[in-house]
């Protein structure tokens, strides 16, 4: 028989992992992120200090914050990585958590794939896991009452207690829990819509004391009037109008050409431009708003009739700010000033004031009846203090908004874990789970020890006896709520200790680890080094030189500013 000389089909410099080198690759990968973040969970936790890309620094130890700063190469650790940013965004909370619990969930297929096992039955393994683990924290889980502030409180001061805040006591949690309520909307038969990201603006000012950071019961933005010496700056009980249409004359699309004969046409065309203004100033100060807001420009002409009229303006606005203000005194937003009715009028605001803080002028439409967005104001010594305090009180309403959401709770420090890790077992050796998979399922149950374990090693604890002691209670009482207490890694009942957790973000971290580690072990092939190709139809010469703009290929979406 001729001898084959073996056959390349990929490209020289890509490079190719496969079967158990890639499998062994990702657990690796997956263990080297868990690390990272280790140190970073529980009370006693570290801080990070992280340069970024702009040659700033990051001082945090948010499992989000820190990881989304760092630049990796490998695959699979930018797929982890991402899960935190999911975290963040679903929940707000357990980011270190779900780093941690996925790179453990991939460590414990390893024994698995040693002994040849094949991916497949691993994660049908870890998916029964997954499915009985979410039974037991459902049994752990018990409702509790949202308008009790005190024990919402307590939750919030719970989740937050592991943060750089928790020095300045419930500070944070009362932020955080009133402008969850502040923003909230019951559309009855259970259902609420809590849209933190929109309508609970933090306003971060430099200076100050943090004890003076406060929620405003309305809406605050860094903007002065236009004409600052003519227009008044405070205001009781206004009536707020909010355009988003200019208040100057419409210029031209692209280029208009005007021609004209007499030098009278010249002073006709000035003149209808300003009567145009003037006719649309009219029309404003028919329904006699004290306060005009718009999102595009305003000219000097059209602010001398609001002057007239007794009107104050503010231009340029953002669409966030001027959707935040209409929630917030109950205005309506209004494209054509031809369309406007006295429903638009917003009159639910106490108070417009315009405020220097600093060098900065900043204006306040505040004391509003029955506000649904709300400004967080952040006062603070320094940007980087600042900065990790806006975090943490992101992981705190993230907190409030689920308890609301899902008035559940189930018990912190490991206890849930401790609770599942037990329970699984005890599946296990009743003979419910029977067959190769039984390897894999139990491995899911001793890989959720590792939140207590790396909650004992944080304090400085004896971890081995520790751990020996809380699975002693866990198998003595099937509804054990003993966990570890992360300041003194004592073993403490969380029921005594206040110690609690909101359902949904337990849930959701148990879910995305499990979910992730059997993604990545079904990979046995990774191909690396491939070039980016140009988007060129097939036959098509790619073209030379950079491209010019002539008006005809122009973009007029990507051209119009915010």
């Amino acid at each position: 028989m001729a001898f084959q000389a073996p056959v390349t089909v990929l490209q020289a410099n890509t490079k190719r992992d496969t079967g158990k080198k890639a499998q062994y690759g990702n657990i690796l990968a997956g263990k080297a992120v868990a690390d990272i973040v280790r140190t970073t969970l529980g009370p006693r936790a570290m801080l990070k200090m992280l340069l970024d890309a702009n040659g700033g620094i990051v001082l945090t130890n948010d499992g989000n914050a820190i990881l989304r700063e760092i630049d990796v190469s490998h695959p699979a650790a930018k797929s982890i990585i991402e899960l935190s940013r999911t975290q963040d965004e679903e929940v707000g909370d357990g980011t270190t958590s779900v780093i941690i619990l996925a790179g453990e969930m991939l460590a414990a297929a390893e024994p698995s794939l040693e002994r040849n096992l094949h991916p497949t039955t691993i994660i049908r393994g870890y998916v029964r896991a997954l499915d009985d683990a979410i039974k037991i924290i459902d049994e752990v889980s018990f409702p509790i009452d949202t308008n009790d502030r005190q024990q919402m409180l307590n939750i919030v001061n719970s989740c937050i207690g592991t943060k750089f805040t928790m020095r300045f006591g419930s500070l944070i949690a009362e932020l955080a829990l009133d402008a969850v309520q502040t923003v909230m909307i019951d559309h009855g038969d259970g259902r609420r819509e809590i849209d933190i990201k929109k309508y609970a603006k933090v306003e971060k000012i430099p200076g100050g004391a943090i004890e003076d950071s406060r929620v405003l019961r309305g809406v605050m933005f860094e903007k002065d009037v236009v004409v600052p010496a003519r227009m008044r700056r405070k205001i009781h009980n206004p009536r707020i109008l909010l355009l988003d249409c200019p208040l100057e004359y419409k210029k031209g699309e692209n280029q208009t050409n005007v021609e004209l004969m007499r030098e009278e046409d010249w002073a006709t065309l000035l003149k209808m431009e300003e009567e145009w203004i003037q006719k649309t100033c009219e029309q404003i100060a028919a329904f006699k708003p004290d306060l005009v807001i718009t999102e595009k420009g305003l000219s000097d002409l059209a602010a001398h009739y609001l002057v007239k009229a007794g009107i104050s303006a503010i231009r340029r606005l953002r669409k966030t700010d001027n959707n935040r203000i209409a929630r917030a005194c109950g205005a309506t937003i209004v494209s054509r000033p031809d369309e406007i009715r006295e429903s638009d009028i917003g009159t639910g605001a106490g108070l417009f004031e315009v405020r220097k803080i600093g060098d900065e002028f900043f204006t306040f439409i505040v004391d509003c009846k029955d506000p649904k967005a709300c400004s967080i104001v952040l006062r603070g010594a320094s940007k980087d203090v600042l900065n990790e305090v806006e975090r943490n009180l992101h992981d705190a309403m993230g907190v409030a908004r689920n308890v609301c959401i899902d008035p559940r709770l189930v018990p912190g420090g490991g206890a849930v874990e401790m609770a599942v890790s037990h329970g699984l077992a005890e599946r296990a050796n009743s003979g419910a789970v029977e067959g190769v998979e039984q390897g894999p399922y139990r491995a899911v149950g001793q890989a959720l020890e590792v939140i207590p374990r790396t909650l004992a090693q944080n304090c400085g604890a004896n971890v081995i006896r520790t751990l020996t002691k809380l699975r002693a209670k866990h198998a003595e009482a099937p509804d054990c709520t003993f966990g570890i207490d992360g300041n003194s890694g004592q073993i403490v009942d969380m029921k005594e200790l206040g110690v609690w957790e909101p359902y949904q973000v337990k849930v959701q971290t148990v879910k995305t680890s499990v979910e992730a580690a059997t993604l990545l072990l079904r990979i046995d092939d990774i191909v690396s080094g491939l070039k980016k190709r140009d988007k060129l139809a097939p036959g098509q010469a790619a073209a030379k030189g950079p491209q010019v703009d002539d008006g005809e290929n122009v973009d007029s979406e990507r051209m119009l500013g915010e």
